[in-house]
């Protein structure tokens, strides 16, 4: 059992890892709509999946502030993606102030993106390359983990 279940979880991860990301439009926060290709990096994105309600989104964010304010210039774009439903989502925009986000949120409110990439945890980042595939899935986030984002995002800068 326990080999059918890895099996399962790497078969799933190299399937997501193979995916794309095509473009796709929601409304920001501002009720303005916004594409994925407008936001998008010129090198990479890192597209933050997160809710109000998700004590370690919360946790990431000021994290995820500081790693867009340092990579912003070297082509890559953070997008945050806020997964809150019809009895949360009037919290975002409150919750998006308070955190100071610097980087632009975009709602999902009935998880269409969220669903199509087969997305299960919050908070899920993606990384996706210029040709829009998807290059590195990370779930959670504990302390220590801003220094792997870094690390992904050098790692693939220098390849890219």
């Amino acid at each position: 059992m326990k080999k059918w279940i890895v099996a399962f979880i790497t078969f799933a991860f190299a399937n997501l890892q193979a995916q794309t990301v095509t473009d796709f439009q929601l409304k920001d926060i501002e009720n303005t709509s916004r594409s994925f290709s407008e936001l998008k990096g010129e090198k990479l994105t890192l597209i933050d999946f997160w809710t109000t309600w998700c004590k370690p989104c919360n946790k990431a964010i000021p994290e995820l502030n500081k790693i867009y304010n340092t990579y912003k210039d070297k082509g890559v774009a953070i997008i945050g993606i806020s997964c809150d439903g019809p009895r949360s989502i009037a919290k975002v925009a409150p919750l998006s102030k308070s955190l100071q986000i610097q980087y632009p949120i975009l709602l999902d409110i009935d998880s269409e993106i969220k669903n199509r990439l087969n997305l299960m945890a919050f908070p899920t980042l993606i990384l996706v390359n210029s040709k829009g595939k998807i290059i590195w899935i990370h779930e959670g986030f504990v302390s220590g983990d801003a220094e792997l984002i870094i690390a992904e995002l050098e790692r693939n800068l220098n390849t890219n």
